[in-house]
């Protein structure tokens, strides 16, 4: 049954995924790109923040900064101040209005040139009461308003509207709801309001998209009342069942796509994989030098049970920095391989990839040298490909990777290429998953002829909301034992505004570490910092301790606009310890590991987040002595990016991290553009405050696979088509 309308099963879903501009026109629907408002549903799901009502008109004695207010209050005294220079500046004039409800004070204040101050004046009329909307803050001590939205009474007391927007304001006298939306300059809320109600009017009356069982047992509204509800609504109780029926909709249409995906894969045939006792996997874990945790050995069991199912295996791993995830992932392409199958390992970086093969080939020893003379009999073959090796070392790979030769295969996007082929890809492992998104993991799948067992990786710890969130298609397998040999990594945050001296310090401290046969990472947040206000980058710290505290050590330089040797030689000389100190950015953040290394300093940390240091921090302490990292900031106590510093060095537990930041930076952040596509999938949708919403979901979905595991429900289909679309990010060409 297809009864598609230009690509959508439903009349609902064609009309939300048309294009604004059909309905508003072109130039108007431009003027909402800046906020991420490309559809007709875009639009509808762009809800108020707040709704002012008439009748709760709210007292200046209570007003709160910060707080966006309706306020009636009459007009005690007005004064204009002219514009006058400031040294090479000429400041604007202004006037300040004094409100006043009879007992508390607020200023209002507006910025112009005088003919503006005098019309303004003219408007607010000392004496006269009137309406004010605004944003309340604070100056010299004085709760104020910056340029409120106003409209006046007259003697009787009726509100005296002289545009669309003071009509707008007018209904708050009589106790309507007037809807406050997230807007910008140039579009304010009230043309954000009147052109949302003309896309509801544009969509007439259809069905809803969801079946009816589904409605009644989420026991939310129809999506046509919903929108009526959060847009024009009757009473703040309506708006609300409104909003709780557009947040649903996101969650149920999330869990769905990961349900049929679940469904999916359990369908098809893999080919099992079951542990081979005398094989390669045998020969590495008699050779391996260091006992497995109890966690390690608990997972590999997990993913070898897995493995020897006739259905592909689906699993996450994510541990803490150092918890051992490559070792289980070693072992687990090691079965593979024991089998007469390849694996094939993605890393979002080649700095990554290289320090995987060098990782893989350290712990493999003879039995990574392919089949040489000299090496065991079930030793397999080891191959890196990046896109920037030379023509001859690509051809190489790609011939040892196709006909074979090379059990384990190692890469970054090259492996995605038309031209990478396997002789029998029977495992992908995908590292740090949050970088690729999922169609380029179906990609890669892609190349095998029966369906390939899939197993990600993350030292990324994820919450669980956001694990059901966005990896609700993969069974979650967690490591949180850091391997015996392991340091403890002391953190502390240096002030260097308020205590200069303790950077001359941490340069002392590096030097000290250097002098004990032990090495430092740097790290900035940018390659150069020549732009006004940038703060130093990698260029310039490396030029200046090359020349100053530092300049008696080897210094090495490490960034994402060297080229692939330059970058290998550097990171190369590091790990051989010719280079003392390695001044870097981020590309040294996840997969690089030299046990030497003890030492961190990142410049300017306050801005990076909180799992971005958790995961710099993770490339010291590798090895048996203990670790030392240095968060080098000018922020002052109390500021937010201070407090993420802080709650860093107090804690190395990247779960209790992951939780925090997921609270300060929200869910657009944690999840990033790779995952969600150009623009996030959660508009409304907070995995932190819905967390039973999103778990409601996942049962009624897996309720939905079962009652139509073929997915012939319309609404079904159209909600997997747009959550594929929107993760996708080619939402431009499909609407």
């Amino acid at each position: 049954m297809d009864t598609a309308i230009g690509g959508w099963h439903t009349q609902l879903y064609a009309q939300l995924n048309a294009a604004l501009g059909s309905v508003l026109g072109e130039r108007t629907a431009k003027e909402f790109q800046g906020l991420r408002i490309h559809t007709v549903g875009d639009l509808l799901r762009h809800i108020p923040r707040h709704y002012l009502s008439g009748t709760d008109l709210t007292e200046l004695a209570s007003l709160v900064p910060g707080e966006l207010v309706a306020v009636t209050a009459r007009v005690a005294s007005l004064q204009q101040y002219q514009s006058r220079q400031t040294g090479a500046r000429s400041r604007p004039g202004r006037l300040e209005a004094t409100l006043t409800d009879g007992d508390g004070r607020l200023v209002a204040t507006f910025f112009g040139k005088p003919h503006l101050l005098d019309w303004w004046e003219a408007q607010l009329r000392a004496g006269v009461a009137g309406l004010f909307v605004g944003k309340v803050g604070v100056f010299r001590d004085q709760l104020q308003m910056s340029h409120p939205t106003f409209v006046m009474m007259d003697a009787a007391g009726r509100i005296v509207a002289s545009s669309e927007e003071k009509e707008r304001l007018a209904t708050l006298s009589s106790g309507g709801l007037v809807g406050m939306y997230p807007a910008t300059a140039k579009l304010p809320t009230w043309k954000v309001a009147e052109c949302a109600r003309l896309a509801l009017a544009a969509l007439g009356d259809c069905v809803d998209p969801w079946p009816q069982w589904l409605r009644d047992q989420a026991e939310v509204m129809e999506l046509r009342e919903a929108f009526a509800a959060v847009h024009e609504p009757t009473s703040l109780a309506e708006a609300a069942r409104g909003a709780a029926r557009l947040v649903f909709d996101e969650a149920m249409s999330t869990q769905l796509t990961m349900a049929y995906r679940r469904a999916d894969s359990a369908a098809r045939a893999a080919r099992p994989r079951p542990r081979i006792p005398d094989g390669l996997l045998a020969a590495f874990d008699a050779q391996m030098p260091f006992e497995l945790t109890a966690g390690q050995q608990q997972v590999s069991e997990a993913i070898f049970a897995d493995l020897s199912q006739s259905r592909p295996m689906q699993r996450l791993l994510q541990g803490e920095v150092g918890s051992g995830k490559t070792v289980v992932a070693l072992r687990a392409m090691l079965a593979v391989v024991d089998t007469g199958g390849q694996a094939a390992l993605l890393a979002p970086t080649e700095v990554l990839a290289s320090q995987h093969y060098q990782t893989i080939t350290g712990l493999l020893k003879d039995l990574g040298g392919g089949r040489m003379l000299g090496t065991p009999e079930v030793a397999t073959d080891v191959v890196v490909l990046t896109g920037s090796m030379s023509t001859s070392a690509k051809r190489s790979a790609l011939l040892r990777a196709a006909s074979g030769e090379a059990g384990i295969v190692i890469g970054t996007h090259a492996l995605l290429a038309d031209q990478v082929q396997f002789a029998e890809l029977g495992l992908v492992v995908i590292d740090e998953q949050h970088r690729f998104g999922v169609e380029q993991r179906a990609v890669l799948a892609g190349k095998a002829e029966a369906a390939p067992h899939v197993l990600v990786l993350t030292a990324t710890p994820i919450p669980r909301s956001v694990a059901m969130t966005v990896f609700g298609d993969l069974e979650t397998s967690t490591l949180t034992e850091l391997p015996a040999g392991r340091a403890e990594v002391t953190t502390v945050v240096v002030d260097a505004a308020t205590h200069p001296q303790w950077v001359d310090r941490a340069w002392q401290r590096v030097r000290e570490e250097v002098a004990a046969g032990r090495q430092v990472f740097i790290v900035c947040p940018r390659i150069g910092g020549t732009k006004t206000g940038e703060g130093k980058g990698v260029v310039e710290l490396a030029a200046e301790l090359g020349e100053g505290p530092l300049s008696d050590l080897r210094l090495g330089v490490l960034h994402g606009q060297l080229s692939s040797e330059a970058k290998d030689a550097a990171m190369s000389s590091f790990a051989a310890g010719s280079v003392d100190v390695l001044v870097a950015t981020t590309v040294i953040e996840v997969g690089v590991d030299v046990p030497n290394a003890t030492m961190m300093v990142v410049w300017d940390a306050d801005r990076f987040g909180i799992s971005q240091l958790h995961q710099l921090r993770g490339r010291i302490g590798r090895g048996a002595h203990q670790g030392v990292c240095l968060l080098v900031t000018s922020i002052a106590v109390g500021e937010p990016a201070r407090t993420r510093l802080d709650a860093v060095a107090a804690t190395n537990d990247g779960f209790a991290l992951a939780e925090l930041d997921l609270e300060q930076r929200r869910e657009g952040d944690v999840l990033g553009s790779a995952q969600a596509g150009s623009r996030s999938s959660l508009r409304l949708l907070s995995v932190l405050e819905h967390s039973d919403v999103i778990a409601q979901a996942r049962e009624l979905a897996a309720i939905a696979v079962t009652r139509d595991p073929n997915l012939r429900t319309p609404g079904f289909a159209d909600a997997i088509r747009a959550t594929d679309l929107l993760a996708a990010g080619d939402w431009l060409e499909h609407s």
